[in-house]
């Protein structure tokens, strides 16, 4: 639990994702996340972030916590797995490849219509360029 490392993440979204400045972030409250070294580099990025000045509510990240509730559920929990179980790279693997492959571009999210996020975003990009 490092900000050098949420650092690091939010700067490769940004390498990653050509509209990530003026996007929202959701962390949680984190010591990370509230650190000056993290606020600050998401001010750089020109990324929001969505706790309050006050410190944060629990409402402000609702979603990005149901996210990762969904993820230890569906990748330990219902199938009897341990983290402690598991190296760290081979955490770092089972995330990634969950969120990467599957999360985005397999799994179904009906609050989104029933599509998986990865197609969601090409539909909303297309929509932007057919409106220019």
């Amino acid at each position: 639990m490092r900000a050098e490392l949420c650092v690091q993440g939010v700067g490769n979204a940004c390498k990653s994702f050509e509209d990530m400045p003026s996007a929202i972030i959701h962390p949680d409250r984190g010591s990370q996340y509230t650190s000056e070294k993290y606020r600050s580099a998401i001010v750089d990025f020109g990324i929001i972030q969505s706790m309050n000045s006050a410190g944060g509510r629990c409402h402000d990240n609702a979603r990005c916590e149901s996210m990762w509730a969904r993820m230890k559920n569906e990748l330990f929990y219902l199938r009897g797995r341990k983290s402690e179980n598991f190296t760290v790279d081979e955490l770092k693997t089972l995330v990634w490849r969950y969120f990467v492959s599957y999360w985005n571009n397999r799994r179904i999210c009906s609050a989104i219509g029933s599509i998986p996020p990865a197609e969601k975003r090409r539909r909303y990009y297309a929509a932007l360029k057919s409106i220019a």
